[in-house]
């Protein structure tokens, strides 16, 4: 993590002690959990039931308990859950790993469902969600809670948790679902936090066409300047990386320029008030497409390296951070009146989701299966079950967004806003681990290995597993596919709309993007470059 973000999870007021030994003592402590949730991850790797974020969990809310019992029930845990933290901290390398490892000829091919899921069925599954809690909750006396509090509440909840779903598929066994579920689920966090931002200066009692009108028009402004900006971002890193060829002097300075033009995307999102998540996602996608192939060899290691483990360690904090935050005495002692009420009210928010989420899945397959041709491209009855399933899951992301409206610097002392508050986090500890970990088996039950395994092209850079520097075939390949003879008519753009814009798209970065950008076999020969050795080689 670095002493930079220790001094500023201090300065940010996340460390509880104020002490500076008992904030060394709190890392320390923090530091050895983080290790031990990776020694008992790699124990469990063949387990069908436990994931690393299950691991991860189970040990925030044991050291928890074990907290609990040493300060005789006046705290839980090291550190306060932040929002800065999350959002400025954990959550860009996560998305942008994401973006960066993705395989991008599967997402491209599904990007009109994707996106049909991710931002029509947010929606639908907001209304859902914020219709049943107005109907429910306005009758159940939970406290001084508004129309505008219920429709944040169908925001927080129509919030995936993707960072859980990368644990549980793998985009090599199960690539259509994971394209599907995972990108579904980058799109859903951006739509749900752009509504939860709207909402808070959304005034609720002059509701008109106009203005519903005006805010869909603000949110499709947002979708699309905030992908401009990644993509930006990302060709201006591979422009500059591949003109001056920082690699020659130091690889450490494209490493570094890679990894501080990946998260400054993410930051001018936030300061120019658009989705950081979908436009740090975008700048992974253009950066592994250009910019890591204008790199030298070194560098491509270091990066595809770097940024997976970035990941890694950001999604194993976020779980255990979660699961000891979930024992804050505090909001549970203000809860504890009317424990009955608080299990009925975090049952209803599970139904709500289970059902907001069947709403738009099946629904919006059927109308994605009538616009593909070949059956192989339809998403079946099975799938569709398993991506209702995989998306069920809530995580940090509906718990920052709960604090950052029903709490004030991660304290309440209302009675209605601390209910809320635990069943928020009641909900998201148990669709994370009964959810998660039935989600394997579901997959293994409805889509047998057989079935699953269908030919993908290499992702870009490549998954850790594999190899990450092989001959040229995949170039050749590409070049061979490039040179298919196929008919340029209204009919073939009718009959198949996704191969033929892929097909014009591969002509259009061929002819004018891969020459200025640079990318795979279009990196211009350069002393000490990557070229150098393959000309020199060939000789």
């Amino acid at each position: 993590m670095g002493l930079g973000v220790v001094s500023e999870l201090v300065r940010l007021g996340v460390l509880s002690s104020t002490s500076d030994h008992a904030s060394v003592v709190s890392i320390n402590l923090f530091v050895a959990l983080l290790c031990a949730c990776i020694v008992l991850g790699h124990l469990l790797e063949e387990n069908r039931w436990v994931n690393e974020s299950n691991t991860a969990l189970i040990i925030g809310l044991c050291t928890g308990v074990v907290i609990l019992l040493t300060t005789k029930g006046k705290s839980s845990h090291i550190l306060v859950f932040s929002e800065d933290l999350f959002f400025i901290y954990l959550l860009p390398p996560i998305i942008f790993n994401a973006g960066f490892q993705v395989k991008k000829k599967q997402f491209f091919r599904n990007f009109m469902t994707i996106t049909l899921f991710g931002a029509v069925g947010t929606m639908i599954s907001f209304f859902t969600i914020s219709l049943g809690a107005i109907a429910i909750f306005s009758r159940m006396n939970i406290g001084t809670l508004d129309v505008g509090d219920f429709l944040a509440i169908g925001a927080i909840f129509s919030a995936t948790d993707s960072v859980c779903t990368l644990q549980v598929l793998h985009q090599d066994e199960t690539p259509l679902l994971y394209s599907l579920v995972f990108g579904e689920g980058v799109v859903n966090d951006a739509t749900s936090v752009v509504l939860f931002n709207a909402l808070q200066n959304f005034d609720l009692n002059h509701i008109d066409v106009a203005v519903v009108l005006k805010f869909l028009g603000n949110f499709c402004y947002l979708f699309l300047s905030s992908t401009l900006l990644g993509v930006f971002t990302g060709l201006l890193s591979a422009y500059i990386i591949k003109k001056l060829y920082i690699g020659r002097h130091s690889t450490d300075r494209e490493v570094a320029l890679m990894m501080l033009m990946a998260y400054l995307s993410y930051m001018l999102a936030e300061l120019l008030d658009l989705s950081g998540i979908l436009t740090v996602f975008f700048c992974g996608i253009v950066m592994s497409h250009y910019t890591w192939h204008n790199v030298t060899e070194s560098s491509r290691v270091t990066t595809k390296h770097a940024f997976a483990t970035l990941s890694f360690i950001a999604e194993t904090f976020l779980f255990l951070y979660v699961g000891m935050d979930a024992l804050d005495m505090e909001k549970w002692e203000f809860a504890s009146d009317s424990p009955g009420k608080s299990i009925g009210i975090s049952s209803i928010l599970l139904g709500l989701v289970l059902v907001g989420r069947a709403a738009f899945v099946f629904p919006l397959s059927f109308l994605s299966n009538l616009t593909k041709k070949s059956p192989l491209e339809k998403i079946t009855l099975r799938q569709q079950i398993v991506i209702w399933w995989a998306g069920l899951m809530r995580g940090a992301v509906s718990i920052a967004l709960a604090y950052n409206k029903f709490t004030r610097s991660g304290h309440t002392q209302l009675h209605g806003n601390a209910i809320m508050i635990t069943s928020t986090i009641t909900v998201v500890l148990f669709s994370t681990m009964v959810f998660g970990m039935m989600t394997k088996p579901l997959i293994r039950l409805l889509l047998p290995a057989s079935s699953n395994t269908v030919a993908s092209e290499p992702s870009s850079p490549k998954s850790l597993h594999s190899p990450l520097l092989t001959s040229m075939q995949g170039s050749d390949l590409e070049t061979a596919s490039a040179q298919i003879v196929r008919p340029s008519s209204l009919r073939m753009l009718l009959s198949k709309p996704t191969h033929t814009v892929h097909y014009y798209w591969r002509k259009f970065d061929d002819a004018l993007m891969r020459p200025m950008f640079g990318g795979r076999g279009f990196v211009p020969f350069s002393p000490g470059s990557p070229t150098e050795q393959s000309v020199h080689a060939g000789r």
